[in-house]
């Protein structure tokens, strides 16, 4: 009998995030979209609960972890949580094959939108940009945001908060992600993640949508640097103060 595990877990909870996550910003953006035009509160909302069902998608296939995110696993793994820098190797592989495929069904979801959509709205589907580029401002703002959200995700779980109910954490994960877009995501588009924005733009890149710009891959370092600069940071304060 086949057995899930975290690889499988963290694979499929990261798709779920992307489907539901770049489903909602093609519902918005997307020509002749039911939601087309509709604004920031339904990006943080759609984005929330994206990470809220791919964590439980995670769990119920055998992911204690349900990280969704590369840089959440290398701040954990550096915590001690992983057994090795190989299985979290394995683990961020999973999430990067996941993220592409979320993309891949988001771009079949919305196969018959593609065609006179804005290339640029096209790629927004898909992978973030800044509101204003300025690369070394950019990747601050994704360090501040991916600082914030492993060190509150760390404190959810700590032993100073003590949750005792199965399951009640992932709901204030979706409060933090809910409230991270709501505050800091207005720069960048708060990626947090590589998984959720290099992964569905490579997916971009190779698809063939028709009248499709480029990848932005001047761009693409940002929300993967960026998030990983925060995360180690997160880790060292979370260490020092003795959340983990």
């Amino acid at each position: 009998m086949f057995t899930p595990g975290p690889v499988l877990g963290e694979f499929f909870g990261t798709l779920v995030l992307v489907v539901f996550g770049d489903g909602n910003v093609a519902n918005l953006v997307l020509k002749d979209a039911k939601a087309n035009g509709s604004n920031w509160v339904h990006i943080c909302w759609g984005w929330a609960w994206a990470v809220g069902l791919g964590v439980f998608a995670a769990n119920a296939l055998g992911s204690a972890q349900a990280d969704l995110n590369p840089v959440v696993t290398v701040a954990k793994t550096l915590a001690g949580v992983y057994g090795s820098w190989g299985e979290a190797f394995g683990v961020i592989v999973a999430q990067m094959i996941g993220g592409f495929c979320g993309g891949v069904v988001v771009w079949l979801a919305y196969l018959n939108h593609w065609k006179g959509s804005d290339p640029d709205a096209q790629l927004g589907v898909f992978c973030t940009a800044p509101g204003n580029r300025n690369l070394p401002c950019n990747c601050l703002t994704e360090a501040i945001a991916t600082f914030f959200l492993v060190t509150l995700i760390m404190s959810v779980f700590s032993k100073g908060v003590g949750l005792t109910t199965p399951g009640l954490g992932t709901f204030f994960v979706v409060g933090i992600i809910y409230g991270l877009g709501a505050a800091l995501g207005g720069p960048t588009g708060y990626a947090l993640n590589p998984a959720r924005d290099l992964s569905p733009r490579i997916a971009h890149f190779v698809l063939p949508i028709p009248g499709k710009r480029d990848s932005d891959w001047g761009y693409s370092w940002v929300p993967v640097v960026g998030p990983l600069v925060g995360a180690v940071c997160a880790y060292f304060f979370c260490h020092a103060v003795g959340i983990m």
